[in-house]
């Protein structure tokens, strides 16, 4: 098994390259397989090592082939545990709930209930599979400072979880720049996933590019990074199952001389990246959620769902 092998196990790597991809975060030949020769170039492996390295560590930890006939791949998605949102009817919108090696992205105004279903997910992720969770752990990562334990303690409560088991299940951290938050997802992040995450959630994914890449003239390079980041949250996704959900922003756009309406910001890259794209506005004392784009649902498919004092639920 992989799980077993350690770096040295790998063709190519000697006690000097073993250190200086444990210094750059690598730890484990599963997550050493996810990167790409010009990463390893950058740490300061030699390009022909770097190419051989990978190649055998990919043989290493392929458990499956890489070409599945439809037949197949159909197969392997019903073996994956849905995860449940908690919200019976947002779960039956999605097919059951929220699907491994998928981005959800979940775009909206202040106070439409994005960072409310996140800290529900990182409840919901900690029950049994009999009761639509898969025994996870959530790593919180919080760009805009809205994670509250507290807001984590009724919700708890409600699916009958341990306060203790919960508040040593959720990991957060508080990145607090767009280098700081890559270097977390490209290296801490899989060691935590290793040791249990399930759950990913980057609320919000935008909040930290937009402070820093300001400016027309900055927008192409904003985007690039931005792409750079979620290409790793799939490749995390797909090596280790994981679940990842993403709050984003919205913006204005005009419509020519007509009314003005609220888009997702981060234009193409987020919405290339974003598997389901989910729309959530508040009217009243009600939450609607929306479907904006997904492979599977239905757009402009909507429930609607209430958020109280025990967290996010049905209507």
């Amino acid at each position: 098994m992989s799980e077993d092998l350690t770096l040295e196990d790998i063709p190519g790597i000697g006690r000097i390259t073993a250190k200086k991809l444990r210094n750059a975060g690598i730890f484990s030949v599963k997550q050493l397989a996810m990167y790409t020769t010009e990463e390893l170039v950058d740490i300061g492996i030699d390009d022909s090592r770097a190419t051989s390295i990978l190649r055998a560590a990919r043989r290493a930890v392929r458990q499956k082939a890489l070409v599945l006939t439809a037949i197949e791949h159909e197969k392997l998605m019903k073996s994956f545990h849905l995860l449940t949102t908690g919200v019976k009817a947002i779960d039956d919108l999605l097919g059951g709930g929220l699907e491994p090696q998928s981005i959800y992205e979940l775009a909206g105004e202040f106070g439409t209930g994005k960072t409310q279903i996140c800290h529900q997910l990182a409840v919901t992720v900690q029950l049994t599979p009999n009761r639509g969770g898969v025994n996870g752990k959530a790593m919180y990562i919080d760009t805009e400072g809205t994670f509250s334990l507290q807001r984590i303690y009724p919700i708890a409560e409600r699916f009958g979880i341990d306060l203790d088991h919960i508040k040593k299940n959720i990991l957060v951290a508080k990145p607090m720049n767009v280098e700081d938050l890559e270097e977390l997802v490209r290296g801490e992040l899989v060691k935590y996933v290793e040791e249990g995450v399930k759950l990913i959630v980057v609320d919000s994914i935008i909040a930290l590019y937009r402070a820093e890449f300001k400016g027309r003239e900055m927008l192409a390079r904003r985007q690039q990074r931005i792409n750079y980041l979620l290409d790793w949250l799939k490749r995390i996704g797909k090596t280790y199952n994981t679940y990842t959900v993403i709050t984003n922003q919205v913006l204005d756009r005009p419509l020519g001389f007509g009314p003005v309406v609220k888009v997702p910001t981060g234009g193409n890259i987020i919405a290339h990246a974003s598997t389901h794209r989910l729309y959530l506005k508040r009217e009243g004392d009600i939450w609607k959620l929306e479907v904006l784009d997904s492979p599977k649902i239905a757009r402009k498919a909507s429930v609607c769902f209430r958020i109280t004092d025990i967290g996010v639920e049905d209507v």
